[in-house]
């Protein structure tokens, strides 16, 4: 109760002494955009904790070794994913379903078990430390970042290339048939999300000192997959919504805050049961109705259909 008391009363004060939770709820919000948009064009890919991996490592290695300022290091992090998705993307976007997820969660070990914790220039399972780092300058990015890329997302799903996600998602047979090009239009969709996560993993880097490889694993890639169910994938707000919920739950409810992963997991059944399409889906944000309201509704019904 305190949190929102302090966030209607003393929304600056609350800021101060929020900083850290404002910028990780701007991180997951991005990565909830990047899932976003393969599920929007009907991919279960769950790569995209191996995307931001590949995003924060190569804007902390360009800091460490080149002279090139931050945002450049950052642009090539989320660049670089964007090429390694079309490398990924070529063979296991052929396959649909939880096979695609399966083969996408296999990617994001074999770079972490493979790359990540064995070569040396990544500090194996040391991580890195980051020279870059800026705790408090780094939320002025993800702020103004969050926005536009969300608006950006939104704008794309109105377009013709949104158009052919849909259809694709609906009938990907039917959508063939009607001269769309499915595997271009997956692959953008792939590279587009992976662009994403990496520069979310870029941003990530920005406000931490160090560089942990278990960030990267099954854990956040679940944690991710998480937002968009519990949000909801039918606009780009939905998992926004949920890993703002998710990311803000443990401040909100501190008692708890040693049990998330088990909270979050609970959330999850929940929603599935009683509210599958996310707490922002079709018809809008889930409220529950009083009563009166669903009598006077339906009574208003008949009276207009007069």
């Amino acid at each position: 109760m305190d949190f929102f008391v302090q966030l209607l009363t003393n929304p600056v004060g609350f800021y101060n002494q929020h900083e850290l939770l404002i910028a990780q709820i701007g991180i997951n919000a991005i990565l909830a955009i990047a899932i976003f948009v393969t599920f929007y064009s009907g991919q279960l890919t769950l790569a995209n904790a191996a995307f931001m991996a590949i995003g924060a490592y190569t804007t902390v290695l360009m800091s460490l070794y080149l002279p090139t300022p931050l945002p450049v290091n950052m642009l090539a992090g989320a660049l670089l994913a964007g090429l390694v998705s079309v490398l990924v993307g070529l063979p296991v976007l052929r396959l649909r379903g939880v096979f695609l997820a399966i083969a996408t969660i296999g990617f994001v070990e074999a770079l972490r078990l493979g790359v990540i914790l064995n070569v040396p220039i990544t500090g194996e399972g040391q991580g890195l430390h980051n020279p870059s780092a800026d705790p408090l300058g780094g939320i002025v990015p993800i702020l103004i970042s969050l926005p536009i890329l969300a608006y950006l997302v939104w704008r794309l799903t109105r377009s013709r290339l949104g158009q052919a996600w849909s259809a694709i998602r609906e009938d990907e047979l039917a959508a063939s048939s009607n001269g769309i090009n499915v595997p271009l239009y997956k692959m953008i969709a792939f590279i587009i999300s992976a662009v994403l996560a990496g520069y979310a993993g870029a941003l990530e880097t920005h406000i931490n000192f160090f560089v942990d490889p278990t960030e990267y694993g099954i854990t956040r890639t679940i944690q991710i997959l998480t937002f968009a169910v519990v949000g909801g994938v039918t606009n780009v707000f939905g998992p926004i919504v949920g890993a703002v919920f998710l990311t803000a739950l443990p401040e909100i409810v501190r008692q708890f805050a040693a049990y998330r992963d088990v909270v979050n997991g609970i959330i999850l059944i929940l929603v599935i049961i009683f509210r599958p399409q996310g707490i922002v889906g079709r018809g809008g944000l889930a409220i529950v109705k009083p009563r009166w309201w669903i009598r006077w509704r339906e009574h208003e019904r008949p009276a207009a259909a007069h």
